[in-house]
């Protein structure tokens, strides 16, 4: 039998179905089960059910099909699983089979064609910017994004040899949102002695299609970014939930490397000042469960003097982005958030820290208190003396204004 990977997605999924023992130790880590307290809303229970359809011992129906479409796929399940079972792929080939049967709604299809189109969707999201404040409620499922007040790195134009010189992954809604988190990233690299370029072509991720069964996008959208990143030899990724779909699409000879990860390994080169405040922390799903940069993200973080570290884990630490589902399901979405948030308003911390886009703009719609990826909370601590003063990162540390965070201009 050839390996799963190579395997049609019917026969996929019964390969990677059979590894799985039905022991049920996955059900306490999930976060659908703890929430619906029903077998079918746990790994083994949507295990069983993908299998039956592929072995057609049962017939498809509407129940089935929301049990999957629930799904987080936070992966929290392979960490406890002693048989090894690749979760995350078992729902990418059953939700391939279902997409084959079963048309995605018309937000779920928009979200898709949007993301895969960077230059609209940025176009888009500017006019969002200059709307935001007069839309209703309603009409603000995102935090304000930023304003153009610090000028993006400029893209590479030319093959880059040097063993120093990094790659920037940048994706689709990160463009026009992480202006800030890019210029903290390159102060950061320029202070570990590495030079940050931005490769000419790439787009989305494609890991937004490829969880909705979009293989064929996903495909598409790697093929692409592989032909950008054909001359880069190292790749930062900056939202732990692109890490996945972009380590996959880079040609053999590049190394994905999350960006926590990487300056976090040249921490030595660089010197901090003291911050005494309360800080929260989310630990994404993704940052947990597929980039592993979480111990190097609370090593950065613990060698800042004065800094008090409240790491959120209510409702078993997932926001319930999940993607596009807060789009899509935005309902389910708030109650995964909610413990969360609830805990943050308890930690009397004045800043929220967290490693992925999606989980940030999900939390930053939720509350007043700033919202901001490590990199640019801790880039704007580097010492003075080995960076220039008044940079973005500094701003972006002090985290007091509106202007500064995801979160800032949150829906009351």
């Amino acid at each position: 039998m050839p390996p799963a990977h190579l395997q049609p997605p019917a026969d996929q999924l019964q390969a990677l179905a059979e590894r799985c023992v039905q022991c049920g130790l996955c059900l306490p880590a999930c976060p659908t089960y703890a929430s619906d307290r029903q077998e079918a809303e746990s790994p083994r229970g949507r295990i069983a059910i993908a299998r039956a359809w592929a072995l057609g011992s049962i017939a498809t129906d509407a129940t089935g099909d929301a049990h999957l479409d629930h799904c987080l796929g936070c992966r929290n399940c392979e960490a406890v699983c002693p048989a090894g079972v690749d979760y995350g792929q078992l729902l990418i080939s059953a939700r391939a089979l279902q997409r084959q049967r079963r048309r995605p709604a018309w937000r779920q299809r928009w979200l898709e064609r949007l993301t895969a189109r960077t230059r609209t969707l940025a176009a888009l999201l500017h006019a969002y910017r200059l709307a935001h404040r007069w839309l209703p409620a309603a009409l603000r499922p995102l935090p304000c994004p930023p304003g153009p007040a610090m000028p993006p790195l400029p893209p590479a134009s030319h093959a880059m040899t040097s063993p120093d010189t990094i790659g920037l992954f940048v994706g689709c809604v990160a463009g026009p949102y992480e202006v800030g988190l890019r210029s903290a990233l390159a102060r950061l690299c320029s202070a570990v002695g590495a030079d940050l370029s931005i490769p000419a072509g790439q787009t989305c991720c494609g890991a937004l299609h490829v969880h909705a069964g979009n293989a064929g996008a996903g495909r598409r959208l790697a093929a692409t970014n592989r032909d950008a990143f054909s001359s880069t030899g190292t790749v930062l990724s900056l939202a732990s939930g692109c890490h996945d779909a972009i380590g996959a699409a880079l040609p053999a000879d590049s190394r994905l490397r999350d960006a926590i990860e990487f300056v976090e390994s040249r921490a030595g080169r660089l010197s901090w000042r003291a911050c005494h405040r309360t800080i929260a922390l989310h630990l994404p799903c993704t940052q947990r469960n597929a980039s592993g940069s979480v111990p190097a993200l609370r090593r950065l973080l613990a060698r800042i003097p004065g800094l008090q570290v409240v790491e959120l884990d209510g409702g078993m630490g997932c926001c319930g982005a999940a993607g596009t589902q807060m789009l899509t399901d935005p309902e389910r979405a708030r109650a995964y958030r909610k413990p969360l948030i609830e805990q943050l308003e308890r930690s009397g911390a004045d800043l929220l820290l967290s490693a992925n886009l999606g989980c940030r703009l999900h939390l930053g719609n939720a509350t007043q208190v700033p919202v901001l990826h490590p990199l640019e909370f801790l880039a704007g601590l580097l010492d003075s003396a080995l960076t220039d003063t008044g940079s973005a990162g500094a701003d972006a540390a002090a985290a007091t204004t509106p202007s500064a965070s995801t979160g800032a201009m949150a829906t009351p």
